[in-house]
């Protein structure tokens, strides 16, 4: 079994054996979706997530104080730095006025009509 397969299989079962606190129940899927998706990215960070801690602590460093809450990227940059204390999380956001339309409004025609 590789690096990424290892750490998806221990994020996994550490999201659902680990014991959390009112906030890290509310970002943990979030959290454990976005450390998923970096594995995915990266088997040196997958190595790490495997020779680390656990989830649950892990979730206890995201939620430290958190007071009345943390952005969905700072929760991601905590996580991160966890597993690999260094790292870093970039987030990019477009603005899509057009929503995802490639060419301009699409024109349905019923071939019926010319008949």
């Amino acid at each position: 079994m590789n690096w990424t397969e290892q750490a998806l299989d221990k994020l996994t079962e550490g999201a659902k054996n680990g014991r959390y606190d009112k906030y890290a129940e509310i970002m943990k899927q979030g959290t454990l979706d976005a450390l998923r998706d970096f594995c995915r990215q990266n088997s040196e960070f997958a190595q790490a997530v495997v020779q680390g801690g656990s989830f649950e602590d892990c979730m206890k460093a995201v939620t430290k104080n958190c007071r009345t809450g943390i952005s969905d990227l700072e929760a991601y940059r905590r996580a991160v730095q966890f597993y690999f204390p260094g790292a870093e999380v970039r987030f990019r956001m477009e603005l899509d006025l057009c929503g995802g339309l490639q060419d301009g409004p699409s024109v349905m025609l019923n071939l019926a009509d010319f008949w």
